[in-house]
């Protein structure tokens, strides 16, 4: 099993995409995640990766992808990132960023349908 421990060296990187988050993970933190019920954190270092959203209480990482994840490489990238997550028993959950600009209501219910089902 991977070490989930926090990887310091990634510390600078988190804090700039933390500074620099797009328009849908700031639509996403500050209309809904910063105030939800249970800590969300943001940019969270979770082994060798990055998460853009993570609830430490549900185990559950929220990605928000852009047209990069449609490559090739972001496929591989994304599907070898999710099965490390799985190893430390955390479930990841995607939205592209369309899915914010068009369905913020519907993909905020999901997000909470989520973390209630994991923190059962």
């Amino acid at each position: 099993m991977q070490n989930r421990k926090h990887n310091a060296a990634l510390t600078p990187h988190a804090k700039e995409l933390r500074k620099s988050m797009t328009k849908q993970e700031r639509h996403l933190w500050y209309d809904f995640l910063r105030t939800y019920p249970l800590r969300v954190l943001r940019q969270k270092i979770i082994g060798q990766y990055i998460a853009d959203f993570y609830c430490a209480k549900a185990k559950l990482v929220i990605e928000l992808d852009g047209s990069q994840h449609n490559t090739e490489e972001g496929l591989q990238y994304d599907s070898e990132r999710e099965q490390a997550m799985r190893a430390f028993g955390i479930e990841t959950i995607r939205y592209a960023n369309s899915d914010i600009d068009n369905y913020f209501d519907a993909v905020c219910n999901d997000i909470d349908e989520h973390i209630r089902n994991r923190v059962r």
